[in-house]
Formats: C-alpha cells, structure tokens, sequence
C-alpha cells in the first residue's frame, strides 16, 4: 500500500483566550490623599489579586512596568491648591506611551464634566467623582478590567497571527511517500502515540523528513486544532535564544520595539516542535529543561510567569546518548524529552520506497515547470536504487528536481543525474558543473563517511558548525 501524507498546521484563537484568563487582575491606586488609599484598597482587595498604592505619580511608570499592571485609578491633582488636572491628564499621557491596553480611570473630586470629557478623549476609560458610590466603583473597574483583558487578547492574536503567517511560508505542502516495512513500523508506531500528550524525540540522519514525521504526529493528536510551531535551534543564535523562544518585552533590550511572544507562548495548547535539539549548548539546555520542569516561561524584561501547556515534540540527528557521555547533552533534559523516541531509518534502508519518492518528485517539478510526460528509464531506476543517498530524502528531491530542469527529452536515462557513482563520464571528465556542486558533494559524501555527526564533519571539511549548517540550507540538505 502507498500512503501519501498531507501535513496541515491548525490554528485556532481559543489558546489566547485561555492564557489572559489566567493571568492575575492587578490595580494601581494614585492619590495624595492617604486616606483615600487606605479606603480603596480595602474595597478592592477582594476584587483584584494585588492592589498597589501610590501617594506620589513620580514612581507610577515603573511601578507599571515591574508589576505588569491592568487598571490604573489616577487622582486628577497632586499638588495643593491646584485643581485644573493637567497633573492627572499628563500622567494619563504617559501611562498610554508605555501601554496602550492599560485601563485608566480618573479620580476627582470635583464635578466639571468638561474636565473628564477630556480626560476621556485623552484616552481614560472613564471617570469617578469623590465621594464614590462602591457599588458602581467597581462595577466600572471590572468593565474597565475587561477591556483590557480584550485588548490583550487581540494583540496576542495578531502577533500570533503574523508569526503563523511566517510558519505557513511554505514553497511545497510537506508530504510523507512510503510502503516499505521500514516506514510501516514507524507509522504505526506514529499513529499509536499521536493520540497521547507523551513527549517524542524523533531521531535520524538529515533529510530522513523528521519535521513531516512531526507534523503527522500534531494532525492525528487532540491538539490538532491548535498551531504547531516549529523552531530550528540550529539557527538561533545564543544572543536571541531567549527573546526567541521566550518572548520579549517592549524596551527590554536595544531591538524590541514592542512586545513579543515566544514559540513557547505561541503553541500554547498546541505542540512545539524543536527540530535538531542536539545542537543547544548546556547553557541554553538548561533553560528548556527549567521551562519543561515549571511549565512557565518569563519574557525577557518580564518578572512575570506565563504559564504554559504544550506538547513538545523534539528531533536530532545526533546521538544523544553519546553526546551525555562526553558531557555535551544533559542527561536529565534527554529524559524530559523523549518519553517515546521514534527512528526514522535512513532512505538507503527504505527500499522501493526510492522509486516512489522518485516517481512522485518527478510528477511534483514536471508540474512546476511544465514539463509533463517525464519519465524514468529502468537503468536510472537501478542507478537510484544501488546509491547510498547521504542525504536522504531531501537530497533525493533535489536531484530529480534537478534533473527535471536540464533534462530536453521525455526519458531520464542515468546520465540524467548527477550521483557519486556516476560522477565520472566514459572518457573520465568531471560532470561537476560548478564549484557550488562540487562543494555539495563534498559535504554529503562527508556526511555520509562520518554517519551525520556534524561537529566531525565541520571538523573535517575546515569550517565551522554553524558554517555547515548555512551550507545545508543554502543547498536544501
């Protein structure tokens, strides 16, 4: 039987919803008045998680942005003698610069209407008159919570919504093309823990398609109408590993410009897929594992908990159990991750699956570039099958892609693709055509002596890790 997968990465706005309801109701009370303090954070106590209180404004900004803060109750006039509230509209003014989706009610204790008209169009949610009547007091502060709580929901969406756009950049659908025994164990293997919340790690060499293992292991969980968000942790850099995975808070570093969630935040209710995990320095290891161990993450700037709940799926090229031994992988992280660890076996292994993949790459590009009625003869399928294919299945769909492009006839013979073992034409000349070329041949036939260990392969070919890993994506392997 031949199953051909389709991956699709759901996304759905309750995830949002969930988060800001769990976050704690704080209200700050500005007024030179003591006694007015003492009052309303009595009456509020029962009505918010943390009151704070402020005889003074001049401390108001940070108070705001070390207690991550919702309602503020701002007195109109600090100074004695002095009743136009240009003191309360200013400080209205920069409560508004530092957040927007903050909830500010006016306090005065005098009843010109002209004066919290402006206030109003200044921005403030509303106005109160003292003496205050209790009861509609804090029928206007939960009026005033909501909003913000609204305002919160929708900038998480739309940030969530511009990074699912980015996640959703796709050039091809990710598909999975198999019937050999190999990948029948895998799949069934899939199928039976997709359903559970078990923490995988998914683990073989590059281009074995571990990232579409993943996302068939997201479409058949209960999440699966949620996002799943994949991260390449070979490609974040140490520097932004935390604004990237954690988020970020507006002003926090040189760069943030606003408030940003992490992946972690971002697949809340959904899964996470962190695709080559073995290539974390201990440093950052152990702050997944302290994210994994308190279900929480803090944003970068933020002394604030955001609690999380995902289900995180993880992969490898390396051996992890290798890596623990000579001290590059903590132990305690690799059981943290693989509750069940699936092995994707290396294309070589795959069988008749090569002519498959092959024929079905071949529909693929003929289609893109208007080729149609391409196929492949019986000796290039034997040349296919006797190659060891280094990379895989991402190296096996380039070289039809490949072949398809140069290819002026119908029928690709072996001459059609360029494979180490037909590297070299009947009269011995190099088919490489360019340097590019030949360094990517380099680099699989390096990969394939040194079984994917990449730090060895860097070491051998000259360069740095992260050098190779540029090169791997810049030749798609």
């Amino acid at each position: 039987m031949v199953c051909v997968l389709f991956t699709i990465i759901y996304f759905r706005k309750n995830y949002v919803k969930v988060l800001i309801k769990s976050m704690k109701s704080k209200i700050l009370i500005i007024d030179d008045n003591k006694s007015v303090l003492t009052a309303l954070e009595m009456l509020l106590q029962t009505e918010f998680d943390e009151v704070f209180t402020l005889s003074n404004p001049n401390s108001l900004i940070n108070t705001i942005k070390k207690y991550n803060i919702d309602v503020v109750l701002l007195d109109m006039n600090f100074q004695a003698g002095i009743n136009t509230g240009n003191e309360g509209i200013y400080w209205l003014r920069q409560i508004l610069l530092q957040d927007t989706s903050i909830s500010v009610i006016m306090i005065t204790a005098y009843g010109d209407i002209q004066l919290a008209v402006k206030a109003v169009k200044k921005g403030a949610f509303d106005f109160i008159l003292k003496p205050w009547d209790n009861n509609k007091l804090i029928s206007t502060l939960h009026a005033s919570l909501k909003l913000r709580k609204s305002k919160l929901e929708t900038a998480s969406l739309q940030k969530t919504t511009n990074i699912l756009k980015q996640e959703l950049k796709q050039p091809d659908r990710k598909i999975l093309v198999w019937e050999s025994e190999a990948m029948q164990y895998v799949m069934t293997l899939v199928k039976k823990v997709a359903t559970t919340d078990a923490n995988i790690l998914i683990t073989g060499e590059n281009g074995t398609g571990k990232e579409i293992v993943a996302n068939e292991l997201h479409k058949h969980s209960k999440r699966n109408e949620e996002v799943m968000v994949s991260v390449d942790m070979g490609s974040v850099s140490e520097s932004l590993f935390e604004s990237e995975l954690f988020g970020h808070t507006k002003g926090s570093f040189t760069d943030a410009k606003e408030d940003r969630a992490g992946r972690f935040e971002t697949a809340q209710n959904g899964t996470l897929f962190l695709d080559e995990i073995g290539n974390l320095t201990l440093s950052l290891q152990a702050k997944i594992l302290a994210a994994l161990q308190n279900r929480t993450i803090t944003r970068v700037g933020s002394n604030m908990p955001i609690p999380i709940n995902i289900r995180l799926i993880s992969a490898t090229n390396k051996n992890l159990e290798t890596m623990i031994k000579d001290g590059l992988f903590r132990e305690d992280l690799l059981f943290r991750i693989n509750t069940i660890t699936i092995e994707l076996p290396p294309l070589r292994e795959r069988g008749t699956d090569i002519m498959l993949l092959a024929d079905f790459f071949l529909n693929k590009y003929a289609n893109k570039y208007d080729k149609n009625g391409l196929k492949i003869s019986q000796r290039a399928y034997k040349n296919l099958m006797k190659y060891s294919w280094p990379g895989n299945v991402r190296e096996l769909q380039h070289c039809i892609e490949k072949a398809v492009i140069l290819t002026d006839n119908k029928l690709l013979d072996q001459d059609s693709f360029s494979l180490d073992n037909n590297a070299h034409n009947s009269r011995g000349k190099i088919q490489f055509q360019t340097i590019e070329e030949m360094e990517r041949e380099m680099i699989l036939t390096t990969i394939s002596k040194e079984k994917g260990n990449m730090s060895i392969v860097a070491k051998k070919l000259g360069i740095t890790r992260q050098t190779l890993y540029n090169k791997l994506k810049k030749y798609e392997l």
